[in-house]
């Protein structure tokens, strides 16, 4: 006879956490040198500071690392590039970044330029499962250099490869300690593809809430994308440029 309490039992959520104590070993196990990873945020916003700390302290060298940007100069992937811990860039946007434009100039630092709109989808195609798409941007300019060209209706089309990270590291505003990630305006426009694309996703947030705390509805990330989680509450979240109206 089945028994009634039994059969009305909801599944527990109390063993699934992801939440890790520690910056200093959130890390542990999964960086190594040479690896592909992809970084959410636009400009210094919405990216993963605590994280980028995390990465710039483990050493490894020789990465290539798909975000929209490098950061400034000593700030966000900046620290890396100070560091000498990135190999190539796979970036949108190249400029407010002195050190970047330098060790690019000398042949220190590759750099394969992907227009915003492209790199964005490049890593929702591999997110979702997607080797590759055309796309007409870029057709007969640099970017299309050594890409397969394709006519679709008399128009012209470029391929694009979907990116799949050995890692992505995202930066939330909430999340819960199943993963589940909520992103907070201008950060919703590289963190949810970047969470997706990566075999292993760790991300931050400032506030973190007990399973069934959110919105189903509000939920940018399933937390099946994330495997590890990191409490930063108080980010600094630098400017990138600050312009100020001279008085009259």
């Amino acid at each position: 006879m089945m028994n009634h309490a039994a059969s009305n039992a909801q599944p527990s959520t109390a063993a699934i956490n992801k939440l890790w104590p520690d910056p200093g070993t959130i890390l542990d196990g999964l960086v190594r040198d040479g690896m592909l990873l992809a970084v959410g945020g636009f400009g210094l916003c919405g990216i993963p500071e605590a994280l980028i700390l995390a990465l710039r302290q483990s050493g490894v060298k020789n990465l290539t690392i798909a975000s929209n940007n490098a950061g400034v100069d000593n700030w966000g992937l900046g620290l890396l590039l100070a560091t000498r811990q990135i190999g190539k860039m796979i970036s949108s946007y190249v400029g407010e970044n002195a050190e970047f434009e330098r060790q690019y100039l000398t042949g220190e630092l590759e750099v394969e330029f992907s227009p915003q709109g492209t790199l964005a989808e490049r890593m929702r195609a591999g997110g979702a499962g997607i080797p590759g798409f055309y796309t007409r941007t870029g057709v007969g300019t640099v970017v299309d250099e050594g890409k397969e060209q394709k006519e679709f209706d008399g128009v012209e089309y470029i391929l694009e490869r979907g990116i799949r990270a050995d890692l992505s590291l995202v930066k939330a505003w909430k999340a819960d300690t199943a993963g589940n990630l909520v992103y907070r305006h201008t950060a919703q426009n590289f963190n949810p593809m970047a969470a997706a694309c990566g075999r292993v996703t760790v991300a931050e947030a400032e506030i973190i809430v007990q399973p069934g705390q959110l919105d189903p509805n509000e939920i940018h990330t399933p937390g099946i994308y994330v495997q590890r989680l990191l409490h930063n509450p108080a980010p600094e979240k630098r400017i990138e440029r600050r312009t100020i109206r001279k008085e009259a």
